[in-house]
């Protein structure tokens, strides 16, 4: 069994925001895990988590890239994180895919575009043109992203979170979904209750359609600040 962690929009580096998971999942189970790098976000296999890429590519590229790594999987456990849920469901059906989990996350039908789907939030997350076919935050600085997204980390996480924001092709967030790959798949939804960055009710709708949900006291980033619940619902996820 093995393990893909799929990271949301509009940060690189996705090892370094699933380690704190990644290594209490190891100590328990010795399973070990990687995250999937999106070339939207400007990652490949030569820019890696440092980001040195250009960002291209949206959404298309994106799955593409969960796919190669599902190809190498005989069985897998895939986490989606935000806009990564997004990019499980157009990454489309796979054999290798045994579970999903969805932390605070989008489960979209066909035909749904990120933008649309958080087109709805009462309270969106600022977010602006580069003028030059990406996105990134707006109007945020390392106190303020820190209070938005990373309210329960200490000080030093959030500034380091805040060294991962980046930019990442808007087609990321127009281009409309042409699978729904959680259709058909056991699937566990984490509510995050103290989210400031994807709303309850956003959440509970997209969790109504997994196998199951639970929620936990957490932000937007639980596998950061509370990785033991995390874990324990792969562990979970493992037993079945």
């Amino acid at each position: 069994m093995q393990l893909l962690f799929v990271h949301g929009a509009l940060v690189r580096g996705g090892a370094w925001w699933w380690q704190p998971a990644a290594d209490l999942l190891e100590r328990r189970t010795g399973i070990r895990s990687r995250a999937v790098m999106l070339p939207s976000c400007g990652e490949s296999a030569t820019g890696g988590a440092d980001g040195d890429s250009d960002a291209a590519g949206g959404l298309i590229a994106d799955a593409a890239a969960l796919r190669r790594e599902l190809d190498k999987a005989d069985e897998a456990i895939v986490v989606g994180h935000s806009y990564g849920g997004t990019v499980i469901a157009e990454a489309g059906t796979h054999p290798a895919i045994k579970h999903l989990l969805y932390i605070s996350s989008y489960l979209p039908d066909i035909g749904q575009a990120q933008g649309a789907i958080m087109s709805g939030e009462p309270d969106p997350v600022s977010i602006g043109d580069n003028g030059d076919g990406t996105l990134s935050v707006s109007g945020y600085d390392a106190t303020s992203f820190g209070a938005r997204f990373l309210q329960d980390a200490d000080a030093e996480t959030q500034r380091e979170a805040w060294q991962r924001v980046t930019a990442q092709d808007a087609s990321a967030f127009t281009t409309p979904t042409t699978a729904a790959g959680w259709h058909g798949v056991d699937s566990t939804y984490i509510v995050c209750g103290e989210d400031r960055s994807t709303s309850l009710e956003l959440q509970r709708f997209h969790a109504a359609r997994a196998t199951r949900s639970i929620e936990v006291p957490t932000g937007h980033h639980p596998f950061i600040t509370r990785p033991d619940l995390v874990v324990d619902e792969l562990e979970a996820l493992l037993a079945r």
